[in-house]
């Protein structure tokens, strides 16, 4: 008999029969007694990976300056017997444990650096479940999920038919753009990782998008003067804000979801001076890249028109010239619903009871879904508020589940 479906409700049925299929694999593994033991070894260990995880945040990790903290990341994996522990020439702190065979080989990683500047307060309080302090979600729980993953297979005595290379990785916040991950998938690992796990966030969400961006440092120079003296002059900052309102003006579609932001600007020396430099940073993002590449096309045209806008104001006397300098390029990309590493992160969080919801953001796994290798972002357990705030906050309440569930995908994975 051949049933025939709309096009809709078929997919979604294949779908369906895709997951229900892994989820008996994976409930499978998660059955068998060395991964049963690696469970109860990770929820009998938190207690002290928590104060691991309070440990490892109050080492300050700023921009571009995580050099201690990885410092102390290679100390913890060499003495948890990883091999060929180093650093790479940007940062990278890469550690491997053998499989049974080298590939596939499984990257597993978690990001070092902060948001927060040098000299900040990286001091972490604790009032039973709760922790506070500057990046103790993200990405300290990344990081110390990755650590006890790495511990419960060791204790567990589990060997993996493939490969992980766990990594912590550098220049995944802010201007930082993905540094870490565009050397160790450019140069350090190039061609040799078959999939990848980035531990980054809380809860048990699921990224399989990732949003790319364009961040431009764009100035306006001239040759200034005396505001009253020199007046007729063309004006940097006054080209700038021609500039910031044809930006407000942008048309983008809410599918795929397209955004852009003036983030900050800067320039003159004095309220009675024509200024001869003012500049701003601008963010353009989007999960799709045809998209993305439009906006940054309208964004290029629109800086030399207000430049050229500004000086016919003032007949190009004293006339003001632009430059936008490419400070931060994320590529986008995604790895479809469709895939086996997506089917097995849903059928994982099946397994173990965990609410699944696939989403998209701006994290290390753009990188490899760029170059179409089979990547994912996952949620490190618990719950929090206040992210790239001083005031961030973790729940620890359940939070072995998330090192749980990471554990039961990287064994399904290396498989």
């Amino acid at each position: 008999m051949i049933l025939v479906f709309p096009n809709t409700r078929r997919l979604f049925l294949i779908t369906i029969f895709a997951i229900s299929a892994s989820a008996q694999t994976v409930a499978s593994l998660a059955g068998e007694a060395p991964v049963k033991e690696a469970f109860s070894i990770i929820q009998r260990n938190e207690p002290e990976m928590l104060r691991e995880q309070q440990r490892i945040c109050e080492i300050a990790a700023p921009p571009f300056e995580e050099s201690v903290r990885a410092a102390e990341l290679k100390r913890l994996f060499e003495k948890l017997g990883l091999a060929d522990v180093r650093i790479d020439k940007v940062g990278n702190v890469i550690g491997v444990r053998p499989g049974a065979q080298p590939r596939p080989n499984l990257v597993f990683a978690a990001h070092l650096d902060t948001v927060f500047p040098p000299g900040t307060d990286v001091k972490v309080s604790r009032t039973d479940d709760l922790m506070k302090g500057p990046g103790i979600g993200d990405d300290c729980r990344g990081l110390v999920v990755m650590l006890g993953v790495i511990r419960a297979l060791n204790e567990a005595k589990i060997t993996t038919k493939g490969t992980i290379t766990f990594v912590a990785d550098v220049g995944e916040e802010g201007l930082g753009d993905l540094r870490g991950m565009k050397e160790l998938f450019g140069e350090t690992l190039k061609g040799r990782i078959d999939a990848f796990i980035s531990v980054d966030g809380l809860g048990s969400s699921i990224t399989n998008v990732g949003v790319g961006s364009y961040r431009y440092k764009v100035t306006f120079k001239g040759p200034g003067g005396h505001s009253y003296g020199a007046f007729g002059n063309a004006n940097p900052i006054q080209a700038m804000g021609r500039a910031i309102a044809k930006i407000d003006q942008f048309e983008v579609p809410d599918k795929p979801k397209t955004t852009f932001n003036v983030g900050r600007v800067s320039g003159g020396t004095s309220v009675n001076a024509i200024p001869f430099e003012a500049w701003m940073e601008v963010d353009m993002r989007s999960s799709d890249i045809g998209e993305l590449g439009k906006l940054n096309e309208k964004f290029k045209a629109a800086m030399n028109e207000a430049a050229a806008e500004e000086n016919q104001r003032w007949n190009n006397r004293g006339p003001v010239t632009v430059s936008a300098e490419l400070v931060g390029l994320r590529p986008a990309g995604q790895t479809p619903e469709s895939s086996p590493i997506v089917k097995t992160a849903l059928a994982v969080n099946q397994t173990l009871g965990l609410s699944s919801h696939l989403g998209e953001g701006s994290t290390d796994s753009n990188v490899p879904m760029n170059q179409g290798i089979p990547a994912i972002t996952i949620g490190g357990g618990g719950t929090g508020s206040g992210a790239h705030s001083l005031n961030e906050s973790f729940d620890a309440h359940d939070s072995w589940k998330g090192t749980q569930r990471a554990l039961l995908l990287a064994i399904a994975l290396a498989r």
